[in-house]
């Protein structure tokens, strides 16, 4: 619950389809989502943006905050349902939402706001990476947690699309040397969370 008793709520905005494994396995990514970053208590919402289904402008001020997934898209590409959601994710930065980007979330967040994102010229990354933590950033309460990581993190990843340029006012805070940026500020995340 939130603050006096409020609950909370969040909603996935799903960009790539359920897989017939996954819906046997978990019934969905949006159980392995949940599962990953839900807490008890808390009320979260499926949008399939992949298949168009968006939230309603007006029903944006409901929400806590806005999880963009992982997708086998391109965030580069020019789909009507991608310039759609970064349309969306200007209007929800805008209102000072919490968003966080998962992979091609982190990427086509980071090109909604002015970023500049594309094919890695080195090609595919698949596999479990390092990722380095910047340790001398900019102080920000959301990110003190990360004070007590160790200074690099392995995590899986599967891309071959990258953030080249941050957006201005962003900040870098874990990179890996393949890649550059790795996660910037506005709390995108580059890698794929894994269920519990």
């Amino acid at each position: 619950m939130g603050i006096e008793g409020v609950e909370k709520r969040y909603a996935l905005l799903l960009a790539c389809k359920d897989s017939d494994y996954v819906k046997e396995v978990y019934g969905g990514y949006f159980n392995v989502y949940v599962a990953t970053f839900g807490e008890e208590g808390e009320r979260w919402d499926l949008f399939r943006v992949v298949e168009g289904e968006f939230p309603e402008m007006n029903e944006l001020g409901k929400y806590d905050g806005f999880v963009v997934s992982g997708s086998p898209f391109d965030a580069y590409g020019n789909e009507y349902w991608i310039r759609k959601l970064r349309f969306l994710l200007r209007i929800l930065d805008a209102m000072k939402k919490k968003v966080l980007g998962i992979c091609f979330g982190h990427q086509v967040l980071c090109r909604a706001l002015g970023g500049k994102v594309g094919k890695s010229g080195s090609g595919w990354d698949i596999g479990l990476r390092k990722v380095r933590i910047v340790k001398d950033r900019t102080p920000c309460a959301f990110l003190d947690d990360l004070d007590d990581l160790p200074p690099a993190l392995s995590i899986v990843q599967c891309h071959q699309d990258e953030v080249w340029e941050v957006p201005v006012g962003a900040e870098v805070i874990a990179f890996q040397t393949k890649q550059e940026l790795r996660c910037s500020h506005r709390r995108p995340h580059p890698g794929h969370p894994r269920p519990p």
